[in-house]
């Protein structure tokens, strides 16, 4: 999944503050892989642009919801963001 692409899944004009970004990936925990989820944990201790921080939002919003394909996917597109 481009970064474009989840621009355009997560089309919304609000911008996440940090806070929401944690809490959205805490809400996600049970169903991300450990090891992602640890990484992203790491990844939210720094400061990031809002960009970065909308966009991991939009990955994590509704992850538990999603198919498995499209959890790959997601899992995949949050690696490369935060790389």
């Amino acid at each position: 999944m481009t970064v474009e692409r989840v621009r355009r899944m997560g089309s919304c004009n609000l911008d996440h503050s940090l806070e929401s970004v944690i809490q959205k990936l805490e809400s996600q925990a049970d169903y991300l892989p450990v090891k992602l989820y640890e990484e992203l944990s790491l990844f939210l201790q720094k400061e990031h642009s809002q960009e970065t921080l909308n966009e991991l939002f939009h990955l994590l919003k509704k992850y538990d919801l999603s198919s498995e394909e499209e959890q790959l996917r997601r899992s995949q597109a949050m690696r490369e963001l935060i790389k």
